[in-house]
Parts: C-alpha cells; sequence; structure tokens
C-alpha cells in the first residue's frame, strides 16, 4: 500500500517518518521474500540441472535410448492427459504476471519429469522454458501461502523466473533483467528489480554451492573495432535477425501444420519423433540431440561449426518442441547463433570465435526481443573485450528481427521503428 499523501494536519515530521518506515519495511519483506525465493527455486533448480546432466552422460554411454524417443513421446502426451495440465510452458507465465492466467504448482513436478524424459530420449531441446516455468510456479505458489495480493504475486513469479534463469546458466544480471523485460517489451517492471537482482544472486551463489557451474566461454581474436569490421559485424547481425524470425515463424507455423494434419497429440509425437530419428541417422552425428551445448563450445571456443549446423539445429528444435516434447528453445537457439555466426565469421573474414559469440547474443535477442538481456548475457559469456561489437549485433537483430518472438503472449508495448505506443501481441 502506498503512503497517504501530506496533510498540512498531520506536520511534516510525522508525514515523512511514515513514509521512510514504510519504505524500510517495504526493503525489508522484499529482501526477506527474495531470499527465500532464491534458496527454494535456486535449490530446485540445481536439482533440476543435476538430473539433466545425469539423463544426457546417461544418453550418451547408451546411444540406443535414442531409438526411444518415440516411447518417450508417447510417455509425455500420457503424463500431460492423465494430469489434465496443459502446456502453458514460458507463456503460461508471462499471462501470470500480468493478471491473465495462473502458474498451478502441480506444473513444477511435471515439466521436471518431461523435461529430463526429452534429454534422455535425444529431443532437440533446451531446458530454460522447464527451468522458467518451474521457477515461477514454485514463486506463484509461495505468494499464495504468504496471501499476497495479486501485484505481489506478480513480483513473486518474476522472482521465481529471475532465479531458475540465474541457477540454471550462471548469469544473475541477465536473469535479473529478462524477468523485467520479456512480459512486455518497451516497458519495465522496476516494482520487480530488487527482489529479481536478489534472488537472482542467491539462486546463482546456490547453485555454485551446489556444483552447478555455468559454461565458461573463451572468445579469441577480437579485432580492433574498424569501420569494416564494424560493416562486417553488422551484415552477419542482419543474418541472426533473420535467422531468429525464420525460427519463430517455423515454429508457429509448425504448430499450425501438426494441429491440421495430426490432431491425434499420440500419432503426432510418435511420426515426428521417427522423422527426427531418420534425420539424425542420416546425419550421422549426435550433435542436435539435447540442447547442443558441444555445437557451442566448439564455436566459440574454437571457431569450428559445420556450413549447415545452424539449419540442422533449427528444424530439428521446431520438429521436437511442436511434436509435443519439454524442455526449451534458449539453449537451442544458442546453438543456432553460435553456429551461424562462426561460419559467417570464417566467410567474412573476421574471428570465427567473435562472430559466434555475437551470433549467440544477437539470435537470442531476435527471438525473445529482450535486448538488455542479450547484452548482458554476451558480457556475463564473453567478458567486456568485445562489447562494441556485441553491442552491433544485439541492436541491430532487434531492429531488423521484427515482431516475432518465441513467445506468443509476450507483447511489444511501444514501437521499435517509431518512438509511439502500439500494444500489440507478438506475431
Amino acid at each position: 500500500m502506498e503512503p497517504k499523501e501530506y496533510r498540512e494536519d498531520e506536520g511534516f515530521f510525522t508525514f515523512y517518518t511514515k513514509r521512510f518506515v514504510h519504505n524500510i519495511s517495504s526493503f525489508a519483506k522484499w529482501l526477506v521474500l527474495a531470499l527465500l525465493t532464491g534458496i527454494v527455486v535456486g535449490g530446485a533448480s540445481s536439482l533440476f540441472s543435476h538430473v539433466l546432466t545425469f539423463v544426457t552422460a546417461f544418453r550418451k554411454e547408451n546411444l540406443w535410448v535414442f531409438l526411444c524417443l518415440p516411447l518417450a513421446g508417447v510417455l509425455i502426451v500420457f503424463l500431460y492427459d492423465t494430469f489434465g495440465q496443459k502446456d502453458g510452458g514460458t507463456n503460461q507465465v508471462l499471462c501470470t504476471v500480468r493478471s491473465q492466467d495462473e502458474v498451478p504448482f502441480r506444473s513444477a513436478p511435471l515439466i521436471f519429469i518431461t523435461t529430463a524424459i526429452t534429454h534422455l530420449a535425444g529431443g532437440s531441446a533446451g531446458r530454460e522454458g522447464a527451468a522458467i516455468q518451474l521457477g515461477g510456479s514454485i514463486g506463484n505458489q509461495l505468494g499464495r501461502w504468504f496471501k499476497m495480493d495479486e501485484q505481489d504475486k506478480h513480483v513473486m513469479v518474476m522472482c521465481g523466473m529471475s532465479a531458475a534463469f540465474s541457477a540454471l546458466f550462471g548469469t544473475p544480471m541477465a536473469a535479473a533483467i529478462f524477468a523485467l523485460e520479456v512480459v512486455s517489451v518497451g516497458v519495465m517492471y522496476y516494482t520487480a528489480l530488487l527482489p529479481c537482482v536478489l534472488a537472482a544472486l542467491v539462486a546463482s551463489n546456490l547453485a555454485t554451492g551446489l556444483g552447478i557451474h555455468p559454461e565458461v566461454f573463451h572468445v579469441s581474436g577480437i579485432p580492433d573495432m574498424t569501420w569494416l569490421n564494424a560493416v562486417k559485424m553488422g551484415g552477419i547481425a542482419l543474418a541472426c535477425a533473420l535467422v531468429s524470425a525464420l525460427f519463430c515463424i517455423a515454429l508457429k507455423q509448425t504448430g499450425i501444420f501438426f494441429d491440421k494434419k495430426l490432431g491425434n497429440k499420440y500419432i503426432r509425437i510418435i511420426v515426428v519423433s521417427l522423422v527426427v530419428i531418420i534425420i539424425t541417422l542420416c546425419l550421422q552425428t549426435t550433435d542436435y540431440m539435447g540442447a547442443g551445448v558441444e555445437v557451442i563450445v566448439r564455436a566459440v571456443d574454437e571457431g569450428q561449426a559445420a556450413p549447415l549446423a545452424f539449419f540442422w539445429k533449427l528444424l530439428l528444435t521446431v520438429l521436437t518442441m511442436r511434436a509435443g516434447f519439454r524442455g526449451g528453445e534458449i539453449v537451442p537457439t544458442f546453438c543456432i547463433g553460435a553456429s551461424l555466426g562462426c561460419v559467417l565469421g570464417s566467410v567474412v573474414g573476421l574471428s570465427p570465435s567473435l562472430c559466434a559469440a555475437a551470433g549467440m547474443a544477437a539470435v537470442f535477442c531476435g527471438v525473445t526481443n529482450c535486448p538488455i538481456t542479450s547484452i548482458l548475457i554476451a558480457f556475463e559469456l564473453f567478458g567486456f573485450e568485445g562489447v562494441a561489437y556485441y553491442l552491433i549485433a544485439v541492436s541491430i537483430s532487434y531492429a531488423v528481427s521484427g515482431y516475432y518472438s518465441l513467445y506468443k503472449d509476450q507483447t511489444i508495448v511501444y514501437s521499435k521503428y517509431k518512438a509511439k505506443y502500439v500494444n500489440r501481441h507478438t506475431s
């Protein structure tokens, strides 16, 4: 509740004392709640990360598990049908922040289990979508237990999002801002800044203490900034923006196509699983199973990527996610951006390692419409030496990628192209 306005009969000293007490009490409240959220969500996300690491290692040692992808898909569909849980994903979390939906607590264990099954069987999927839904549902439940009003519950959901993102990726700055930036593009939810920052920091440190160590990338060959190098990076950013839009369009149109042609969810996931298996066997590589972290590491650290790695990762991720598997698209987005940037860097004569890092940030920005988060991710993952190149890549990608997004319930509040209020959903 906001403090009342000043009244002359109340007295100058009394009025400002009450306002100061109100500010301190609000700070103390969110300090405690953010610490609690960071601990609970950070712990749950750390367990989630350990489970995914275990199932991924098991799959790599027992590649025959990949042939069980159709069976894994049927099990996932069965679990969602049995527990009557709709597949809201990150969209459901965004709707909750805008008072349009709820993130039921039972969705937390369900997304946890089904994402683990997806990774065990080798589906091309990420993990952050599950983590954000996991964090959002825990934050929402904590808000219910503490009997908070709707506005404060929304802040708790955002705290959970930040904590989960931070624990999983080890990027607390980006995680804190992502929750503020992703819901409504052009409007930052500064009310949640303090709790999201605290929750992200606590979750990141807790995850590190529990043995979750984020990937450390080493960008090499960063040249001095010249007009020619800036133009080269601009061209790469344009390509990344177009690919990010293509990825979003492919996800949407493939979902529509599957709904029309493969309306039965069980038949759909079996048929698409078989297609994914056939494509993977033809490519004779395991690079595109799971999130694709190995591809990212090779592109950034070694400057090496197959010419069409970005295309195959995009295609297999679209098929996997729209078939009905669970996980997320952000880490595959990193993989697409890193491999595309690496290849284009070799073509234009700019450090493939640097271009892979910039491509990661650019494609992520294009599919999420979160430029500040994208820049912070680049800083936290790659350092500050290539800052000028990352800024060019992110800003161009944001401007050119249009109103497409991974999240259909994301809202563009202010136009990307003109200083005016538009308040429209992404495509």
